[in-house]
Order: C-alpha cells, then sequence, then structure tokens
C-alpha cells in the first residue's frame, strides 16, 4: 500500500471494499468476514468516518490479534497484508474462496459502504451462489491501462464531490475494485473504458419507441454504445423525451408529473443497468415504449432470494462493484429495496402495479394512463409551458436550429464557461426532452450536434402563444 492509493482511499470514503475506524478494537471481527464474504477490501484503523485522519500506530500486539482474529473466523481467512502506512494502519483482507465466512457474531456481509448482518435468506442466496468468479471481477484481456478514459474517470469523481489532480490510472481502477496492478477488469472497462463496444459488444443499450401497442412500427431509436453511465443518462432522457407531463397547482405553486413516476423509471433503468448479465454475448439491456406501457428489459435470471412481488429485502447483486459505483453518486437505493419502492411509488400515483417476470431475461412493465396527456392540467395554467423550463432552456431552444454544435450554441448565448453551459442550459434541455443529440449512441463524438425535438417545438409554439 502507498501514501498515494492511501490517500485515494480515503479521499473515495466508505464503500464495497473500504472500511474507516477511528481506532482499533476487537469489534473489527465483523468486517473482515464481511470483506471475506464480498470482494475482499480495506480496513483502514485511525481514519474517522467523516474522512479525517486521527492516527492508530501498529504495534506486534495488534498485529498478532488481528491475525488471530482471522484464523478463529469459520473458515479461516486470509488476511493479505498489515501495514503502517503513515498515520494509518492498513487492514487488507482477501476475497474468500470458501463463503461464507462467520465471527462469533454471526455472518456479516458487505454492502456498499456499510457492514451488515446476514438474514437467513441471504445467507441460503449465499450458499447457492456459484463460486466461480463473476464476470465484473474477471481480467479483461483485450483492455489495456491506455484505453481507460481519464475525462471519464474525473467525471466520475467530480459527481462524488472529489476533485482528481494527480493520480494514477491503475491506483483509481484498483481503489474500485475494476482492476490489480497489472490488469483491467471487465467492470473498468464497462464503467471507464474510452469506447466500451470496441472491447465488449454487448456494452450497449437499445431504446425505441413505437407507434401503437405492438412491435410493428418503430418511429424513434437510439442506441447508446458507451459507458454505463452514459447508458442510464441516455435511456432518461429518451424516456422523458416521451412520456407526457401534466401540471398541477396548488396553493399557486406549479408542479410538474410525468405520467408514470420518473423516479420509478429511474430506479428500473438503474435496476437493468447494474444487474444485468454482462457475460451474455449478443444482448443488450432495452428500453421500449408503446403507447399503453413502457417496458425495461435486462438479460439475467432473478438472483436467489429476490420475490418478484417486490416483498423480500435482500440487497442480491450480480454486479456489486458496478453498484457501489452507482452508490457512490446517490444513483443506487443501499437498503436493497429497489422493487418494492418502484411498485409504491406507482400505485401511490394512481396507476396500475407494474408487471415484474423472470427468467433468462427479467423485465418490469409499468402501463400508461390514456388520460394523462400532455395538455392535462389541473389548476389555473393551460398548454404545454412547464414549471421544469428554466430561463436558461428557454434561452437554449431559441438558440438551437436544426442541427447545432455545442460550440455554436454556447457562443450564441455568448457565454464564456462550457461547465455552467451545460449544468444550467444544456443537460436540462436533454433531460427534459426539448432537445436530442445527433448522435446518442456517441454522446462525446467530436461530430455531436444538438436538434429541438417536436416537444420542444411545441414548447416555443406555446410560449409564443401566449406571448401574443
Amino acid at each position: 500500500m502507498t501514501h498515494e492509493m492511501l490517500k485515494l482511499l480515503i479521499s473515495e470514503g466508505e464503500g464495497l471494499r473500504v472500511e474507516f475506524k477511528e481506532r482499533y478494537s476487537t469489534k473489527i471481527d465483523k468486517d473482515i468476514v464481511a470483506f471475506a464474504n464480498a470482494q475482499g477490501g480495506y480496513l483502514l484503523l485511525g481514519v474517522a468516518d467523516d474522512r479525517r485522519v486521527c492516527g492508530e500506530t501498529l504495534t506486534n500486539a495488534m498485529k498478532a490479534e488481528i491475525l488471530s482474529i482471522a484464523r478463529n473466523c469459520d473458515p479461516m481467512i486470509d488476511i493479505e497484508r498489515i501495514s503502517q502506512v503513515g498515520n494509518v494502519v492498513v487492514v487488507e483482507v482477501a476475497e474468500g474462496h470458501a463463503r461464507p465466512y462467520a465471527c462469533s457474531s454471526g455472518h456479516f456481509r458487505r454492502i456498499d459502504g456499510a457492514t451488515q448482518k446476514m438474514n437467513s435468506a441471504e445467507l441460503r442466496a449465499m450458499f447457492k451462489a456459484t463460486t466461480v468468479i463473476s464476470f465484473e471481477d474477471m481480467a479483461c484481456k483485450r483492455c489495456a491501462t491506455q484505453d481507460i478514459s481519464k475525462q471519464k474517470i474525473e467525471a466520475f469523481f467530480k459527481q462524488t464531490g472529489i476533485s482528481l489532480k494527480k493520480y494514477d490510472v491503475k491506483n483509481v481502477m484498483r481503489s474500485l475494485n475494476f482492476g490489480s496492478s497489472v490488469e483491467v477488469f471487465n467492470a473498468g472497462v464497462l464503467l471507464f473504458a474510452k469506447t466500451p463496444t470496441r472491447i465488449l459488444p454487448q456494452c450497449r443499450i437499445s431504446l425505441l419507441a413505437f407507434k401503437g401497442t405492438r412491435k410493428v412500427d418503430i418511429y424513434d431509436r437510439a442506441d447508446v454504445e458507451d459507458d454505463l453511465l452514459a447508458q442510464y443518462s441516455g435511456a432518461m432522457a429518451f424516456l422523458k423525451k416521451h412520456l407526457n407531463i401534466r401540471t398541477e397547482i396548488s396553493n399557486a405553486i406549479r408542479n410538474d408529473k410525468y405520467e408514470i413516476p420518473i423516479d420509478a423509471l429511474r430506479e428500473a433503468i438503474i435496476n437493468a443497468i447494474v444487474h444485468r448479465d454482462y457475460s451474455v454475448r449478443g444482448s443488450n439491456v432495452s428500453v421500449e415504449v408503446f403507447d399503453d406501457r413502457v417496458v425495461i428489459t435486462n438479460p439475467g435470471e432473478v438472483m436467489p432470494g429476490v420475490v418478484l412481488d417486490g416483498s423480500a429485502h435482500i440487497s442480491a447483486r450480480r454486479n456489486p462493484a458496478i453498484a457501489d459505483a452507482f452508490g457512490r453518486i446517490e444513483l443506487v437505493e443501499r437498503a436493497g429495496t429497489g422493487l418494492e419502492r418502484m411498485i409504491r411509488m406507482v400505485k401511490e400515483d394512481g396507476l396500475p402495479q407494474p408487471d415484474i417476470s423472470g427468467g433468462i431475461y427479467f423485465s418490469i412493465t409499468f402501463f400508461r394512463d390514456p388520460e394523462r396527456s400532455l395538455k392535462h392540467t389541473t389548476g389555473e395554467v393551460t398548454g404545454e409551458v412547464t414549471g421544469e423550463v428554466t430561463g436558461e432552456v428557454k434561452k437554449l431552444l431559441l438558440a438551437c436550429g436544426k442541427s447545432t454544435t455545442r460550440k455554436q450554441l454556447q457562443d450564441r448565448l455568448l457565454l464564456k464557461s462550457e461547465e455552467n453551459f451545460r449544468k444550467l442550459y444544456l443537460v436540462p434541455a436533454l433531460e427534459s426532452g426539448y432537445i436530442e443529440m445527433t448522435i446518442p449512441g456517441k454522446p462525446n463524438s467530436r461530430l455531436q450536434k444538438y436538434r429541438l425535438t417536436d416537444k420542444g417545438r411545441r414548447h416555443l409554439q406555446a410560449v409564443e402563444r401566449i406571448n401574443a
């Protein structure tokens, strides 16, 4: 463990493979067991939960006691290394291959940034789980360090609130469990490769909108062949583009709601991306919009212990490292109640319960209400002018032609800061479905341009009617 690696682990915060302890105590047996039952990890003694280094000193007695704790686990756990790095004691626990492991307090597992005691259902699920190495943890022979995008790494950490200055790509991959000192794992390719589909062709999501209720007439399609975070953003933009919005007015406060709760759809998209089986070649996640429903499908059987009616509270994850990455940018519900939350949100909104099915593919169907049209408004306001349209977005729509580059748009609006332009103008307009990319499958293409959607044009027409 180098000082640079330690600094990076502390800056990232606690996660699937990192736990902070202000001081040493024998209670670390729970964390050692949890790491062995997951993917291994680093126990940092002398670091507070708020990432403050308070210091701990490694003594021979402490080292002997930690090794004894690991030996007394059932079965015995392998401690890779115990070392003093600056003012911090680092205990490196290897991933166990004789799971499940237990200490005197019971069986524990690592769920994102927390050590949790396993219940009987979770324990049975672990017994059933295969011991073969998961696809996300496999070394990708076709990927070298130079194939990893520093821009994507920096953008990811920026979303977590961490500003990376000088860093080594290999250390970043190791800290996130996306690689080793010599290899990049498949998870690293899926999230940070410059061109993921060149290495893993199955890294893609298909977005389709159909006329009517059958798979006959496709009137809009986009294939996002980029990293998983780009797939998530592309899918959400596509859904917002094709779903209707209604405006409700209560006590002079305007509230715009999509016909299907957007948070439920967001949960379903993330669930499909995080839990899909990426080892299945020739497959992809799909999002299909029909006149009467939205269907989200991903390859991969339901994980052991998960009940399709949403009543099970088991956080069974096919790709825990990928789930941890989404959790770091607060896109994943860490309590393992995703299905239950989706069902509750939809039912509270007055819609039928989603249809959930499992098999070789996992699928969830949200049903649309034909009465919830774009122009349906409760209260004082009519038309398509909604509260989500800020002054910045309106200016962008007016500046957007048939096909316009990011630089052209920024220049027309007399804006110097690209970051502010993206944050206040471009991203909100894309997420609201008022503009779209001309090359949606490659968001970072140098040939990328933007154009108004039908929804954007209708909005501008509505503005003109009101102003007239």
